[in-house]
């Protein structure tokens, strides 16, 4: 039997435990966006096995059963790519005459091997605070908020007074392939047009105890370049080795390219981002900021800053090797060896300028390099637009206190890259925020926190109402 002064304390402990237990429990509209989330992840649109026009469908299917109308939907799939499709939707204003804004975000993922992670990568886990998955950070994480502020909108009954479109691409994570924001470029341009667009490429950085040391607003972009480095051979029998050798020149040459360090320059935004950190980090690090933007030749700075990938990453043009192809037989000379190097290019430096450098690096006549398709073109900054940029500091500032707001240039590639050079200048604003080792965005075991995906959607949510009115 329990007794008076037993069932008397578990009542109180129950008491002081029931706050607890609500604020665990998601709410309505919260538990809808994670229902989402996690259909979005578990949909593979991996180019290789995977189907962007289906994840397309299946959104589709969400705003429509949110009430949008069919006038208001459109997926659409390029003539001969079945599976790229992408969706468009949009959210009509009160002011005709004002131009729309546009929520853009891509479908695609890189490719995931279920062999080399820890978790099923098309299976969302939630673990230790984390969600993993391919995809959960890069970039179905903005195309799932994107989705979930329309519906959001659509029920409590929101009148914008300028029209939010939506457009969710595929295509965006490999070069090479069908590029959804460069095909409704110059196919659908009118579904699009908007004077401006809030894209992947921003958001915060955290240290590696979990601190936010920055929240970011992306206003430009380094340019993605592959480069194919090739050797051929007349090949033969292994036993009879020859001082030329395919697979070891290229080798020589790809180690000689990994040694150089391309020069140190700056633009607008990073010298302004440099200047910025140095005063926040202070220290050593914040010294060589100063001193690098003072003098980019100065070694021993470039030394020090250069230790820190994110650092690096901004600083200069990097190229790295990133595949290898090589041989044909075990037992026979190799008549033919391959390799491609991904650069990031600096803006303002030429596609063709950084070939003629690795040729230079590579110091062989024998390694042929050659531009791969190149995806496009440098693309200009957008311009630094108070009535984008104002907003969006000023909310970063009220839901993360304390934190330092900059601009900064973002080191991979954006589908911005497609839009502003169009006329509808693009920028990374996402309210999110990476962990030092980033995340394994493109890597293994990609994952992103879900306080900061949650904190992400708050902030997304009403973002857009300030750009709407």
């Amino acid at each position: 039997m329990i007794s008076r002064a037993s069932t008397i304390g578990l009542m109180l402990a129950l008491a002081v435990l029931a706050p607890n237990l609500s604020m665990a429990a998601p709410k309505a509209d919260e538990a809808a966006f994670r229902e989402l989330y996690k259909d979005l992840i578990e949909t593979n649109t991996s180019l290789s096995a995977g189907d962007c026009t289906l994840a397309a469908r299946k959104l589709a299917a969400r705003l429509k059963t949110a009430g949008y109308p069919d006038a208001d939907l459109k997926v659409f799939v390029p003539e001969g790519h079945p599976k790229e499709g992408g969706l468009f939707a949009r959210l009509p204003g009160k002011d005709a005459k004002a131009k729309a804004v546009l929520m853009l975000a891509h479908l695609d993922v890189v490719e995931a091997k279920r062999e080399d992670w820890a978790r099923d990568p098309f299976k969302l886990v939630e673990e230790n605070g984390y969600f993993y998955g391919r995809g959960t950070y890069d970039d179905k994480a903005m195309a799932a908020v994107w989705v979930d502020t329309l519906i959001r909108y659509r029920q409590e009954g929101y009148k914008p007074q300028r029209t939010i479109k939506l457009a969710l691409t595929c295509g965006e994570e490999t070069s090479g392939a069908l590029n959804g924001a460069e095909y409704l470029v110059k196919n659908q341009r009118d579904l699009i047009d908007a004077a401006f667009a809030i894209n992947e490429g921003g958001g915060g950085q955290l240290t590696s105890d979990g601190k936010p040391i920055f929240s970011g607003i992306q206003v430009g972009e380094k340019l993605s370049q592959n480069y194919t480095l090739e050797v051929t051979n007349p090949g033969g029998h292994s036993s009879r080795p020859l001082p030329d050798n395919a697979i070891n020149q290229l080798a020589f040459g790809l180690t000689r390219i990994s040694a150089y360090r391309f020069p140190i320059v700056f633009n607008d935004t990073t010298r302004a981002f440099f200047t910025e950190m140095a005063k926040m980090k202070g220290g050593e690090d914040g010294v060589a900021m100063l001193a690098l933007v003072k003098d980019p030749k100065d070694k021993a700075a470039a030394d020090r800053l250069m230790r820190d990938p994110d650092y690096n990453r901004i600083l200069h043009t990097t190229c790295i090797a990133t595949m290898l192809e090589a041989g044909h037989a075990t037992n026979a000379l190799p008549q033919r060896a391959r390799a491609n190097v991904n650069c990031r290019i600096f803006p303002g430096t030429s596609v063709e300028e950084v070939r003629k450098t690795l040729e230079t690096v590579a110091n062989d006549a024998a390694i042929k390099i050659t531009v791969r398709e190149t995806r496009n073109g440098e693309s200009p900054a957008p311009p630094l637009d108070q009535k984008v940029i104002g907003p969006a500091q000023k909310l970063a500032s009220t839901l993360f206190p304390g934190v330092p707001n900059l601009l900064i240039m973002q080191a991979g590639a954006t589908d911005g890259a497609f839009l502003t050079p169009a006329g509808i200048p693009t920028y990374g604003i996402s309210g999110m925020f990476v962990d030092a080792d980033g995340n394994g965005i493109h890597g293994l075991n990609e994952r992103i926190g879900v306080k900061n995906l949650l904190d992400g959607r708050d902030y997304l949510y009403r973002l857009m109402k300030l750009y709407a009115g």
